[in-house]
């Protein structure tokens, strides 16, 4: 955003708030403009645009007077551009995010105000009551007996009727809402008992409660709609205003009641970030439900009598007793372009001091995974530049691959060096970190832009602090952002970091809800929780566009023990798993793959040909050496034969070390292997095998880039390949 932009907009806004309501904006941004003097060294150049002030607006001419003023703030901001510039970009934004924040909330406030100081006109009460009748009419063609509604009355003859209005109702309307309610209980075999009702805070119009359902066609809930649209508006452009400033103008002054129809349910007791409800007979699991205090959360258990929610956000702002209201949908996130290069939280909120997310579409975080007709065989690979994983344990796209080790051995490293290494490469990369400190989360962003990473990786940040029912949802949500590219067409990588500390959590939820617990206290349902997340990770065929998700999640051990509850788990669920051994880690060996364990299901079947052919026997070379490197540790005398095969192991295994942030291309990955593979590093001396390899690469990209790029593109490892590559080994030799 150009800071020319941000402060038209800001300025803008500013003018809205002072023509609505300026004693209200003086006492928000008082204490804002202080803070500002306060931390910005240049802070004196916004005092110098002296703002003018209007008259009091006439009731008439209120969009009309708006136009006008935004005309003049606009043109007295552009001389003033000059004076701005010292602030810095980034520093302004935040602050001007921050305000437009604050400004949304006190700028609606104002605004009901002034309807309700409208609507005390007697021209417009006279007007808004005349509509009763139009209302009840619209109401009285949608009532219905929801299957809630019907469930109650097996167990109860009576069903409670409400009718409630800004202003008292005449007889006849009274009566006509009465027959038609009690007729319709008939029906069905119920009674009706009608309650009459008013209340003022509604500004006008009227709402018939049958139930747990609402009929609703007051003012105030036109302006609840009207608030939510509001805070959806993600810049307070020009363009933004104008259509905020008609549409206020229009509900205000030609207010025509529309009908909502919503559900309503009733807090039973709320703590620890759980809440219990009752009502809402007709909710489904994982709809979400908003609190009168405008906190939201999401169903996760129905029982007979009441209803489970998890709170998204402070839960102690909710009270007993309060309502709740069904907002009709499941839980979803924002999803689309909108999101690359953005930190966001569980629920697609931003928080990475860049504004607000554009967004266009939304997708549930809960969704079916692609059935096996619509998934194609894993047949291309995922590079991860990493030569331990590319040799040994490949990874196709599409696939499951599993992180398994301790704490500390290096698990995030190789999630992050795969993301790394997909620049270029068109694949698309979500970061889920769930429960992880702050700290590692920044420090992950940080080294991502500094590779150029960030443009095409969406970080899910849901630290440790967070409520355990935002780390649950979090894998879904990303999960849920992947879907949308795969099901474009694109290829995705998703890290889940890590899954341990996702079923903590959502052990956690399911002890407060009170489920039945099983080993380790875990729910019985914990193998379904990852599966069904797991399984949304495919690559689809052809007719759907081709796409893929493929999913790298990380789960932690304790003392290498990979037989434990959640790991043999998450293991029976994906395609392989890559184990580091914390041995092998102390050890110096980077990454600490352990060769024996590490296995790749699929993944063979997305291998190079070349790759695969000259890997084939390293598996096995590997393992006997580490057998014999045991061996030597009692001080046996071995012969020569012995004495080779620990010599070809101790450089192979140096070949295979790797710093962090440094991925190695495919085609010099193979170059290497082979050169290693087939003796040409036999003289080297163990300590200079790092400059070996580094030797190696600058004389193929520098002097055989064609024998490179046949590596590259090669599809199966002929006799000729094999010549190039042996004679450019051996001049490579003859100068190292």
């Amino acid at each position: 955003m150009q800071i020319q932009y941000v402060i038209i907009n800001f300025i803008i806004l500013l003018v809205i708030l002072i023509l609505v309501g300026r004693k209200t904006v003086k006492r928000i941004f008082g204490g804002r403009l202080e803070k500002i003097n306060r931390e910005l060294d240049e802070a004196e150049e916004i005092e110098k645009l002296g703002m003018p002030v209007f008259e009091p607006i006439e009731e008439d001419s209120i969009e009309d007077t708006l136009g006008d003023e935004l005309l003049k703030v606009k043109a007295h901001t552009e001389e003033k551009i000059a004076s701005i510039k010292a602030f810095g970009e980034r520093e302004f934004s935040e602050i001007h995010r921050q305000m437009i924040e604050d400004a949304r909330k006190e700028l609606f406030s104002v605004m009901k105000e002034n309807v309700i100081k409208l609507f005390s006109y007697k021209k417009y009460a006279e007007e808004i009551r005349s509509l009763d009748g139009q209302v009840i009419d619209a109401i009285l063609s949608e009532i219905s007996l929801t299957p809630g509604d019907m469930a109650y009355l097996k167990h109860h003859d009576v069903l409670y009727v409400t009718l409630t209005s800004a202003f008292p109702l005449e007889k006849e309307l009274v009566e006509k809402v009465d027959k038609a309610t009690t007729e319709l209980l008939e029906s069905v075999g119920g009674k009706t008992s009608l309650w009459v009702l008013e209340d003022s805070s509604l500004i006008g119009g009227l709402k018939l409660r049958i139930g747990d359902t609402v009929y609703d066609g007051t003012v105030s809930e036109e302006l609840y709609h009207f608030e939510k649209n509001m805070n959806h508006e993600p810049i307070m452009d020009d363009d933004t205003v104008g259509l905020l400033i008609q549409e206020f103008t229009q509900k205000a002054e030609e207010f025509k009641p529309g009908l909502n129809k919503y559900q309503l349910g009733r807090v039973i007791t709320v703590s620890d970030g759980i809440c219990w409800m009752d009502g809402l007979a007709d909710i489904m699991y994982g709809e979400v439900v908003e609190f009168e205090c405008g906190e939201t959360g999401m169903v996760l258990d129905i029982q007979q009598n009441r209803i489970g929610c998890v709170i998204f956000g402070e839960f102690s702002n909710i009270e007993s007793g309060s309502r709740v209201r069904r907002v009709g949908t499941i839980a979803s996130v924002p999803v689309g372009e909108c999101l690359l290069g953005r930190v966001v939280d569980a629920l697609g909120n931003p928080i990475d001091a860049m504004g607000y997310l554009p967004y266009e579409k939304t997708r549930p975080i809960e969704y079916k995974a692609p059935a096996i007709l619509d998934r194609a065989p894993v047949n291309t690979p995922l590079h991860t530049g990493i030569k331990a994983i590319d040799a040994l344990v490949p990874i196709g796209k599409g696939q499951r691959e599993l992180i398994i080790g301790d704490r500390q051995t290096g698990k995030t490293a190789i999630a992050i060096d795969t993301i790394i290494n997909q620049k270029g490469k068109n694949t698309i990369c979500i970061y889920v970190a769930i429960g992880q400190k702050e700290t590692l989360v920044a420090e992950i962003k940080e080294k991502l832009q500094s590779k150029g990473a960030m443009e095409y990786t969406t970080i899910i940040a849901v630290p440790a602090s967070s409520s355990a029912a935002l780390q649950y949802i979090a894998p879904f949500s990303g999960s849920a952002m992947a879907e949308y590219f795969m099901y474009e067409g694109k290829d995705v990588l998703i890290v889940y970091d890590d899954l341990s500390k996702h079923a903590v959590a959502y052990r956690e939820l399911s002890l407060l809800l009170h489920r039945p617990s099983g080993r380790e206290a875990y729910p019985g349902d914990i193998f379904y929780l990852h599966s069904r997340l797991l399984e949304r990770a495919a690559h689809l065929s052809d007719e759907l566009g081709g796409g893929s998700i493929t999913a790298l999640p990380i789960v932690e051990t304790l003392a290498g023990d990979i037989s434990a509850y959640i790991p043999t788990n998450v293991i029976s669920i994906t395609d392989g798993q890559i184990f580091l051994d914390a041995e092998l880690f102390n050890e110096g060996q980077r990454p600490a793959v352990n060769v024996g364990l590490s296995v790749s299901r699929v993944g063979g079947a997305a291998q190079k040909p070349f790759m695969k052919k000259i890997s084939a026997s390293l598996r096995t070379r590997l393992a006997q050496y580490r057998e014999l490197a045991e061996f030597m540790q009692f001080g046996s005398d071995v012969d020569d034969t012995t004495k080779a095969t620990l010599d070809s192991g101790r450089r192979l295994t140096d070949a295979l070390k790797q710093g962090r942030y440094a991925p190695v291309a495919d085609e010099l990955q193979s170059v290497l292997i082979y050169a290693v593979s087939e003796g040409y590093a036999k003289n080297i001396d163990v300590e200079d095998m790092e400059r070996f390899e580094k030797e190696l690469y600058r004389f193929f990209e520098t002097e055989k880039s064609s024998v490179l790029l046949k590596v590259r593109n090669s599809k199966k490892p002929d006799d000729t390949l094999r010549k190039e590559l042996d004679e450019a080994l051996t001049e490579f030799a003859e100068r190292f």
